[in-house]
């Protein structure tokens, strides 16, 4: 999943969702300073939709629909848009940075649907850096060295992990730098696009050629789901929410304007894939995007592009492990998972425990999976959050509160409710190990829940989420 310099922020904002305000838990009252303008919110939400996806799954998109590489993109924008409208109701509503686990909370009220829905966030953005990790270690790390690409994957968790150890400080400033280059890099090949086009280079009319494999509507809901994984993090700006200045008139502009920005990017960049490399070649490469510049008229180094592209991923999987490992830390802080995840280093003051337990699941995730199923994996977690947050918008409407906020039709939150639904089910075409991989990390996570439980229990504490 994506990042910006701002989505360090998000991912400390995060480390309370399981138990809401991170003051609070440390006895204060005072709230989070609200400095986050309009402007910023939408730099935010641009920058944490970008990232590893189009680089990494472009070619994996085109091999569910053949040339119309950009249909899945466009489909994916559209499904992303009416999840947004819920998202950007809920948090005018409740402007607390706790997300998808507050809404649900909110709605439901039942302590184990709280925890279940924090712990899909936290494990999909495990497998998201797991998918980032095996596309570290494909063609784009082949132009500079031949290595296993399970190997170069394990060596690329063992580097985010340092930074992650080193400390937050240290990894923003890392982000910051990524951040810049993986724009920089897309809009290299939306500028090859335009030059190809100016010259006559390439084969615009491939971008409305079909071959699914399954006929047209399957081949696109299938490219649709894996397309949705180059989309996700527009909600992780809803975890700025108390920090933002005006967020009930700021949240909606900058929740659809940066998922129009965004989502305008790579239709370019999707349809410049396909202008200039044949689907066969897309679909078989795991740096689908350096076989455009190989091909460009447009002269652009390809060592240089492969190193953007391994800087863009890595951006990926290092904002993903940072809120992973800040999710297990909160979790346990609360009492919601044993305390021993919650271990702090005396000299580094980062969750040193937390850190060894999320890379750990993700090099046995990139041990067992490739690019593909791994995405598909974060995906098929994060539509089954959608679904609730989608069903949450719409149980809160008789809970009414003082201030405005924006409202999103009716049909916006029923429909992104069915659509997100669809795409989880098997009708996508989609691999069942991957049901198996999502399946068993939720049943590891209701196995914590259980123990932690009966240790309460013995030692007369509740595990309930208790501050939302």
């Amino acid at each position: 999943m994506p990042g910006v310099a701002g989505a360090a922020r998000g991912t400390g904002a995060r480390m309370g969702e399981p138990g809401l305000k991170q003051g609070q838990a440390h006895g204060q009252t005072h709230g989070l300073r609200k400095v986050i303008g309009r402007r910023v919110l939408l730099l935010f939400v641009i920058g944490d939709i970008l990232g590893a996806g189009i680089y990494a799954l472009a070619g994996k998109v085109a091999g569910h629909v053949g040339g119309a590489l950009w249909v899945p993109f466009l489909a994916a924008f559209v499904l992303a848009a009416l999840t947004a409208t819920a998202y950007a109701e809920l948090v005018g509503k409740y402007p607390q940075a706790a997300g998808a686990a507050l809404y649900a909370n909110k709605a439901f009220a039942i302590p184990f649907v709280t925890f279940i829905v924090a712990f899909a966030v936290m494990m999909s953005g495990i497998t998201s850096a797991g998918a980032a990790a095996r596309a570290f270690g494909g063609q784009y790390l082949a132009e500079f060295v031949s290595l296993p690409t399970v190997l170069g994957a394990l060596i690329f968790l063992a580097l985010i992990s340092l930074v992650n150890f080193a400390g937050i400080s240290e990894s923003v400033r890392v982000n910051v730098v990524l951040t810049l280059v993986e724009a920089f890099g897309l809009l290299v090949i939306i500028a090859i696009g335009v030059f190809a086009l100016l010259t006559g280079d390439g084969e615009p009319a491939r971008a409305l050629e079909f071959h699914p494999a399954n006929g047209a509507f399957l081949g696109v809901l299938g490219g649709t789901a894996l397309a949705f994984y180059a989309l996700l993090g527009f909600e992780d700006s809803v975890n700025l929410a108390e920090e933002a200045t005006d967020p009930h008139r700021d949240f909606p502009w900058a929740l659809f304007g940066g998922l129009a920005v965004a989502g305008l990017i790579y239709l370019a960049v999707a349809f410049t894939a396909t202008m200039l490399v044949d689907t066969a070649t897309l679909a078989t490469s795991t740096g689908p995007l350096l076989e455009v510049v190989k091909v460009a008229g447009l002269a652009f180094p390809p060592k240089l592009f492969a190193l953007i592209a391994l800087l863009a991923v890595g951006n990926s999987a290092l904002i993903n492990m940072l809120m992973a490992s800040r999710l297990v830390y909160g979790m346990a802080r609360e009492k919601i998972i044993p305390p021993l995840f919650g271990a702090v280093h005396p000299t580094r003051a980062t969750p040193w425990v937390a850190i060894l337990c999320t890379v750990g699941v993700a090099a046995v995730l990139v041990a067992t999976g490739d690019v593909g199923g791994l995405a598909d994996t974060t995906v098929l977690l994060l539509l089954c959050v959608f679904t609730l947050v989608n069903v949450s918008v719409l149980v809160l409407r008789r809970d009414a509160v003082p201030h405005p906020h924006f409202r999103a039709p009716t049909w916006a939150p029923v429909l992104g409710a069915v659509a997100c639904l669809v795409l989880a089910l098997p009708v996508t075409g989609r691999d069942g190990a991957v049901y198996l991989r999502a399946l068993a990390l939720l049943g590891a996570g209701t196995l914590l829940w259980v123990i932690n439980r009966l240790v309460s229990r013995s030692t007369a504490t509740s595990p309930e989420v208790r501050s939302f």
